[in-house]
């Protein structure tokens, strides 16, 4: 018990990272068991306990579903789906995440809350690099969302299953799939406001602060033959595109096929202005050979920002006369100058193309290999920042091997460890996930965090804190009125399920409930649900449920974040609960 509290206000107080707190709690374990094994084990027995977290299933399964989540992020499987949802949250914030909250709690009402939130992490994150609300303030109530939904019925969690089954194992008649449904939506009626209304407000903005402003590319879109801007008058096409877009020809008159189109935007909005007018930002010709040579060799198409030097063969030069697409096989897609040399109009060609000149800033597509030559070949720095473009070849691909996971998962055709092993390796069979990149997926900081957690739910169960727990609450509650037991084991299980584990309180919280029952003369179902509800109130630490865990590296979350957002949502529902299930069971 001094262990967890230690390690729990070192979480708390933030003074040393997570990391660090977390390996000298193994540490600590591993030591002091090795000296002082606990009765009726070995030294190495305690070596194995301490260090046992590391091979554990579920840090396996969670590493498992960071690799699938990185998979649908790599082939924009989901990028149909954060359109839709950006253009709700572009009605309005507020409204985009009450509609998100409400489709995590009530999929998560029949689907595993993991595999659901699994699928909505990179959602959320490519939302908040589109101009959403960031991440830090949607994941945990986001996540919190899918916990209450899980804890709606008997099959939402696995935590749920777990003690059900112990409590007919005890005696009790079985519940059904919606026993304690009625109970559970009546206090989301009170916890959903919370989560949509103050939770954000109390979560920080981790998205980092752009120092400059961010580059702004002038290019040429070229209207292919099927684009939805054919025939279309200028002012009736802005309204669709991103507003950072700007239009820079004076031309009027509908728009004729193959036209070239002067534009301007940020790399984002110029993705967007090609995928929503079908457009192309370089000569189609290029762009489909560097497709063809990525699909051949399967390496990753990259797109780089790269600065003109002094002693470059392309400055004076416009994009067409450069030959650059011929030389190096790479696509310039467009060239950032700054805003107050863009009048200078002795820097236009006579086609009205922009010429080179020192320190303009070239977006580049292309290969790898080919990206490194034209950089050494024509004078140009590459700048840091290098992104992959999303292999939407097997983007369906992915997409379908999540949908595998989390359909066998969720009907219990396999356990959800075997289900995220099985999807994460088939993405790196399938090549939507590659070998050499897999660390991208992984958080250490989350592996280490996920290790100490297991060894800390083991030791307190394994060396008798449990217990001992237990039997200071059974001396205290004979003194007490049923609505004040009923309360007072939701609480006690609330709290050993955030320091330890929600499995853990299951265990140890179901056979207590159920004793005091007989012993109190109370009745036994309203005090087993108060398990049930008090294990599935994991919000207030990020080592009490492993879907805690998973949103903390895209979160950018710290501890005292879950503490400042958990804490009033656990109090909420342990009040509300307990107030239901005192008027339902007539106590």
């Amino acid at each position: 018990m001094v262990l967890t509290i230690a390690m729990f206000i070192g979480f708390a107080r933030g003074k040393m990272s997570i990391e660090i707190i977390s390996l000298l709690t193994i540490a600590a374990m591993a030591v002091g068991l090795y000296f002082y094994p606990l009765e009726g084990t070995s030294q190495t027995d305690g070596l194995a306990l301490a260090f046992g977290g590391f091979g554990h299933y579920a840090l396996i399964t969670i590493c498992a579903l960071m690799i699938m989540g990185r998979g649908l992020v790599v082939t924009g499987a989901l990028e149909p789906a954060a359109r839709v949802l950006e253009r709700v949250f572009k009605v309005n914030l507020q409204l985009g995440l009450l509609v998100s909250l409400l489709i995590a709690f009530f999929l998560s009402m029949f689907v595993n809350n993991t595999p659901v939130l699994v699928l909505m992490i990179p959602i959320f994150v490519a939302l908040a690099e589109r101009g959403a609300l960031p991440a830090s303030k949607t994941l945990i109530p986001l996540n919190s969302a899918s916990l209450l939904g899980g804890l709606a019925t008997t099959i939402g969690t696995s935590t749920n299953i777990l003690v059900v089954s112990i409590a007919v194992d005890l005696g009790m008649p079985e519940m059904d799939v919606f026993h304690f449904t009625p109970i559970v939506l009546a206090a989301s009626l009170v916890a959903l406001p919370y989560l949509w209304l103050v939770s954000p407000k109390l979560l920080g903005d981790n998205r980092v602060a752009e120092v400059h402003q961010k580059r702004r590319f002038h290019t040429r879109l070229r209207i292919g033959g099927h684009s939805s801007l054919i025939g279309q008058e200028m002012s009736t096409i802005m309204p669709k595109l991103s507003d950072d877009i700007r239009f820079h020809d004076t031309a009027s008159g509908p728009i004729q096929a193959q036209q070239r189109l002067h534009i301007s935007g940020t790399h984002a909005a110029l993705e967007d202005a090609v995928r929503e007018l079908r457009g192309e930002l370089a000569p189609s010709w290029v762009l489909d050979r560097i497709r063809r040579e990525s699909s051949n060799s399967d390496k990753d198409i990259v797109v780089v920002e790269m600065t003109v030097t002094a002693d470059s063969r392309l400055i004076n030069r416009t994009l067409p006369t450069s030959g650059i697409a011929d030389l190096h096989g790479v696509a310039v897609l467009g060239i950032h100058r700054p805003d107050r040399l863009l009048g200078e109009k002795e820097q236009y060609s006579e086609g009205g193309d922009l010429r080179i000149m020192e320190g303009d800033v070239l977006l580049v597509m292309g290969l790898d290999n080919d990206l490194q030559r034209f950089a050494i070949a024509d004078s140009l720095l590459m700048l840091e920042g290098a992104r992959e473009l999303p292999r939407k070849s097997k983007a369906l691909l992915a997409g379908t091997i999540m949908g595998f996971s989390v359909f066998t998962a969720s009907v219990g055709i396999f356990p959800i460890a075997v289900s995220a092993l099985a999807g994460a390796i088939l993405m790196f069979v399938t090549g939507c996930v590659k070998f050499d990149r897999v660390g991208r997926a992984l958080s250490g900081q989350v592996i280490v965090l996920v290790a100490a957690s297991i060894a800390i739910g083991r030791i307190i169960l394994e060396s008798g804190a449990a217990g001992w727990l237990a039997e200071l609450l059974v001396l205290g509650l004979q003194y007490l009125s049923p609505a004040a037991v009923l309360a007072s084991i939701m609480l006690f299980v609330t709290v050993l399920t955030n320091f330890a584990s929600n499995a853990t309180a299951a265990t140890v919280g179901t056979p207590i409930a159920f004793a005091i029952a007989t012993q109190l003369g109370l009745p036994a179902e309203p005090l087993i649900l108060a398990v049930l509800f008090g294990c599935n109130l994991c919000y207030a630490t990020p080592i009490a449920y492993q879907t805690n865990m998973l949103i903390m590296a895209e979160g950018s979350y710290e501890f005292k974040d879950y503490i400042r957002t958990g804490v009033p949502l656990v109090l909420i529902m342990v009040t509300t609960l307990s107030v239901l299930l005192v008027f339902t069971y007539d106590m």
